[in-house]
Parts: structure tokens; sequence; C-alpha cells
């Protein structure tokens, strides 16, 4: 590793230790599902959270954007939520004789989707539309999203009643499926204990700003990654796709998805290269959403995190001597 590099890699790694204390201030016992959040951030990714209500989702999106000096917006998901209350509207000015522009809660750099899956498809695909495209069109005119833009969308997976299920395909859209799970009984009794007499997330600080995070990105976009490391990946798809138990398996825009996460996670870890580690660590998260099980591995019960796992289990992974040596 050159010094230059080095010292680059080590950047990113301390600037996100210092993000991830900073949120676990408020955010108690969830530092791996931060990771993640910083993984899909120096991607240029956008993260599909998928869990129960009252867990913190809100809280999080808030304490990333305020550590990020960001701006944040939260869309409430309903029924009647049309795509131009998200994109914004052309409004008629009598006193300038024109139409002028209204910007919509998309334009915030850091946009929490809450229960997207209650709205209908088409505000669901609105807002994919400018996740893919990083822009909006209103009447015609197409206006830029801001940098950086993160998409947190939320869906609770247990009331499906009155929902509209993501597609497949938009499913796709999302770098990242989390579940951020109940905490641990003593990490429970501190957040009780430190939301008691105040909110922590009125402490929080901006430690890094676009300029800096674009950098930062650009430069996980440099991490290595070996060619046995690479095979092992490809393996992984490849086995993804022959599966009895999966009709569609993982297509190329899922493995390239692996690639830049785990790119993003060995930087995150201070390494210039991905390890067979980055690639397991991430398979589930990048992965499992992007699969469709057959109609008869449903009926069994079967569930795509599931079928991961068991490819993880039989696909052979390279010994460190292979990848650390070719490195």
């Amino acid at each position: 590793m050159h010094s230059n590099e080095s010292t680059e890699i080590a950047t990113v790694a301390a600037t996100a230790r210092r993000l991830v204390e900073q949120i676990d201030r408020v955010i108690v016992g969830k530092d791996a599902v931060v990771e993640l959040l910083l993984v899909a951030l120096f991607c240029d990714g956008h993260v599909l959270l998928e869990d129960v209500p009252g867990i913190g989702k809100t809280t999080l999106a808030k304490t990333l954007a305020r550590s990020l000096g960001c701006t944040f917006s939260r869309i409430q998901f309903t029924p009647d939520l049309l795509p131009s209350d998200i994109t914004g509207v052309n409004i008629f000015n009598q006193k300038a004789g024109e139409f002028e522009y209204r910007g919509g809660p998309i334009l915030a750099e850091v946009v929490l989707a809450d229960e997207i899956n209650r709205a209908g498809p088409r505000t669901q695909a609105a807002l994919l539309e400018a996740m893919e495209e990083r822009q909006v069109t209103v009447d015609g005119v197409t206006r830029p999203l801001p940098y950086p833009f993160l998409v947190l969308a939320t869906q609770n997976p247990v009331e499906l009643e009155g929902t509209f299920p993501l597609p497949e395909a938009q499913l796709d859209r999302f770098l990242l499926r989390v579940a951020i799970g109940y905490p641990g009984r003593e990490d429970e009794r501190t957040i009780l204990r430190r939301f008691r007499t105040s909110n922590p997330l009125a402490e929080v600080t901006p430690l890094v700003g676009a300029a800096e995070l674009r950098q930062l990105s650009a430069r996980c976009r440099q991490v290595a990654c070996q060619p046995v490391v690479e095979d092992y990946l490809l393996d992984l798809v490849a086995a993804s796709r022959s599966d009895p138990a999966v009709e569609l398996g993982v297509s190329p825009r899922g493995s390239l998805a692996l690639l830049r996460a785990g790119q993003a996670l060995a930087a995150i870890r201070g390494r210039d290269f991905v390890t067979p580690d980055d690639v397991q660590a991430l398979a589930r998260p990048v992965l499992a959403h992007r699969l469709i099980l057959s109609p008869e591995s449903r009926l069994r019960g079967q569930s795509a995190e599931g079928v991961i796992d068991r490819l993880l289990e039989q696909v052979p992974v390279p010994v460190e001597e292979q990848w650390s040596v070719s490195r």
C-alpha cells in the first residue's frame, strides 16, 4: 500500500469510526447496523429498513443526517399520497405572472420514506425513479437532487393489510435491506436512562461535509478486489442462479452492488483490499432481497436469507494464503 493510499484509507476508517461513535450515543448497541448505513452512504446507495415499529428507525435517520450536517425530511407514505406530494409541484404566481416550482420533500439530502409499502405503485415508482436517476421531473423540467442523497425507506414486515408490496424489480434499487432488531436487555436499560431526562439527539453535531464525503466515496471505489476474492463473489452469485429453491437469482446489478459494498466495508475497516469476510458479511443485506424464490419454496416456508446462508456454507471459501499472497 502506498503512503498516500494508506493515509486516504486511514481517513475513511477514522471518519467512519467518529460517525459510529457519535451515533452510538443516541442509537445504543447497533454499531453493525450503523456500519451498514455508512457502507450505503459511501456507495451512494439506498437502504430498505424492514422491521417492526418503535425500534428507532426515525431516530437513526435523524442522527445520521445531523452527523453529516445534512437536510432531513420524513415522508409518511399513505394510500392517498400522490407522486407530486414527493417531487413537488408548479404553482402559478399571480404577482410574477408565471409558474414557480415548489419543491417536495424528496429534495432533502437524507430522506426517510416511512412505510413505503402503504403508498400506491405510482407513488412508489416516483420515489424509486428519484433514487435511481437522482433527479426529479415536474411538468417536463428536470431538476437534479442534492449530494449526498440517501433514502432510508421502511416497511413493516408484519402488518400487510392495506399495503402494496414493492415488486422485486423495485426492491433491486436498494443497495441493502437491513433489519435493526430489538435491543438487548442492558442496551434497552441504557436507552431508558439516556432518554429519561433529555434527548441525546440534541447534542449531535456535524462531523463531515458533502465535499469530504464525496472524496471518501471516491476513495472507496479504489479499494482492490483480487481475482481470487472476485471468483468467490461470482461463485456465490452463480450458485444463487442454479439453486433449486430460487426462481430468479442475483442479477449483474446485484453482483456489482456486492463488490462496491465490499470495497466500502473494507475501507471503513481500514483496509485497501476486499476479503472473503467482507463478502460474507454483506451477502445477506445485499443479495437476499434480490432473490425470487420459487412458489414451492415459499409454500415450504423457506426464506431468501436462509438460501443465502446455505450458499455461504456450500460455496468454497478461498483460504487466506490464496488471497493474501495474490494481494
